[in-house]
């Protein structure tokens, strides 16, 4: 494995933790792990700036899906400072994956996510 390739993967995980996190304070502290403090989101249903912005769109996913953590899909991908990777969003109560997508993030020298651009592939009627 090469450094790069582990450090996309470190990302992809650091990713995954603060998504998967739920407490306020977690989220905080997992947010400023993975993403620059100027660091974006951005997908079809949000767009913000900032670690704050980003913990409060964490937050409001787990507001609509209890229950629901991110696992990834597939392996994680990248090339100079960009990596991609797949996701699923699973009910841990019955293993039902109602939403899925992949992102692409761009990384600062240190390896933190200055950028994310999110891509939905499956996401529930109505949503």
């Amino acid at each position: 494995m090469s450094a790069n390739t582990n450090r996309y993967e470190s990302a992809a995980a650091r990713y995954f933790e603060a998504w998967n996190a739920t407490e306020p304070a977690a989220v905080e502290k997992a947010v400023a792990a993975a993403w620059t403090a100027d660091g974006g989101y951005t997908d079809p249903l949000a767009e913000v700036r900032g670690r704050a912005g980003i913990a409060a769109v964490i937050a409001a996913v787990h507001e609509q899906f209890p229950g629901f953590v991110f696992r990834p899909l597939g392996a994680v991908d990248g090339h100079h400072d960009t990596a991609r990777f797949g996701w699923e969003l699973v009910n841990e109560a019955d293993g039902s994956a109602p939403v899925a997508g992949f992102d692409v993030v761009t990384l600062d020298e240190e390896g933190r996510i200055r950028q994310v651009l999110g891509f939905l592939d499956r996401v529930p009627a109505g949503a």
